[in-house]
């Protein structure tokens, strides 16, 4: 794996700014834009995968990152969630929720990855770069 320098090559990321912003739209279409606990949880649940993704790769930490990267991935569940409810609500039709909802599968699988990667990697993160043993 070639390194990454900015989280913004991060594919999961990626991904995630894509799907956030797809939530965003859908969240304010008809009766969905009107449901303000839902519309706010889902837009911040979708938020918060690519920015825990973003915050864990920029603390400089291996640990650290792989600890945000599981949060990431538990508000990609969430999200998934969430979607149930706008579909089992009439908010959203069911060809947006497969779609919708397979890109939060995808992501998670993704963030996963990552994580065996850094588990088996030997790479400490910059934060470490200077420190003696």
């Amino acid at each position: 794996m070639a390194a990454i320098r900015t989280f913004e090559e991060i594919v999961a990321w990626q991904n995630a700014r894509i799907l956030a912003d797809e939530v965003y739209k859908r969240s304010l279409e008809g009766s969905f834009a009107k449901d303000y606990p839902l519309r706010d949880q889902i837009n911040r649940s979708s938020g918060s995968i690519m920015d825990n993704i973003a915050e864990g790769f920029k603390r400089g930490g291996q640990k650290e990152f792989i600890q945000y990267l599981s949060y990431a991935k538990g508000s990609s569940g969430e999200v998934r969630s969430q979607l149930y409810r706008a579909k089992d609500r009439g908010y959203i039709d069911e060809s947006d929720y497969i779609k919708l909802s397979e890109t939060t599968v995808e992501i998670g699988k993704q963030i996963g990855a990552l994580i065996r990667y850094l588990n088996q990697s030997d790479i400490k993160g910059p934060k470490f770069k200077n420190r003696k043993s």
